[in-house]
C-alpha cells in the first residue's frame, strides 16, 4: 500500500493512519531529508527483526538509528548530554545528520549491546517529524541502501513500491528526495569525529 503526502503540509489524518500501522507492529518506508528509509516501533522486537531481515542482516549485528522529534526526546535515550554535545546538536538539528552517542538505561533492549552506543536523527522533513510527534516515541530506522550503495531507486517512491510493495505494510510517498545518505558524526566522550560524509557537513 502506498500513501501520498505533501511535505509542506502533511495531512494529520494520513499521519494518524501511518501511526496506526506502527502501533500494530508494522514496518513502513517513509521519507527523511536524505533518503527513504524503513521504520518500525523501537519497542517491538519482532518488527525490528523483520526490518533487519529486509536489510539482509541479523538484528544483533545491525547498526540502526532512531528518529526523534527534537533534542529533548533525544536526551531520554542517551547518557546526559555535555554542554559541548548539546551545542553541536542544537546547531545541526533538525538536519541531515546521524549523531552517535552513548545509550541511556531507557534505550530499548535491542540497542543494549557491547557497543553501548546509538545513532540518533532529527531529520529536517515535516513528514518524518509529524510521524514521530504523533507516535509519541522515536522510531527505529534504517535507510533503504544496501551494502553502503545508494541509488536513485531509493529516492523515488514509485520505484521503491516496485521493489518493496509486498514486503512492507505501508510506503509513504513524500515525493522525490535526495539519494545521498546522512553524515554520521560520533560525539562519544566529547571527541567529535565524522565517520561518514553525507549530504552536508555539520557545523562544529
Amino acid at each position: 500500500m502506498i500513501l501520498t503526502l505533501y511535505e509542506d503540509n502533511p495531512n494529520p489524518k494520513q499521519i494518524e493512519q501511518i501511526v496506526r500501522v506502527l502501533e500494530q507492529g508494522g514496518v513502513i518506508i517513509y521519507p527523511t531529508d536524505t533518503l527513504y528509509a524503513f521504520a518500525c516501533d523501537i519497542n517491538n522486537a519482532k518488527a525490528a527483526r523483520r526490518l533487519a531481515a529486509l536489510k539482509g542482516k541479523m538484528l544483533e549485528k545491525s547498526y540502526f538509528s532512531i528518529v526523534c522529534r527534537n533534542i529533548s526526546q533525544v536526551s531520554q535515550y542517551v547518557k546526559p548530554l555535555s554542554n559541548e554535545q548539546f551545542r553541536i546538536l542544537k546547531a545541526n538539528l533538525p538536519g541531515s545528520f546521524t549523531f552517535v552517542l552513548k545509550t541511556s538505561p531507557l534505550t530499548p533492549r535491542i540497542f543494549q549491546t557491547k557497543r553501548q552506543t546509538i545513532g540518533i536523527r532529527v531529520p529536517n522533513n515535516a513528514i518524518a517529524l509529524a510521524i514521530v510527534e504523533m507516535f509519541g516515541r522515536p522510531v527505529l530506522t534504517s535507510s533503504l541502501c544496501r551494502d553502503g550503495k545508494c541509488t536513485e531507486d531509493y529516492a523515488d517512491a514509485g520505484l521503491i513500491e516496485e521493489q518493496y510493495g509486498n514486503k512492507v505494510d505501508l510506503i509513504v510517498d513524500g515525493g522525490q528526495i535526495s539519494n545521498i545518505p546522512s553524515t554520521v558524526v560520533s560525539l562519544i566522550d566529547d571527541q567529535t569525529a565524522i565517520l561518514r560524509e553525507g549530504l552536508c557537513l555539520p557545523r562544529l
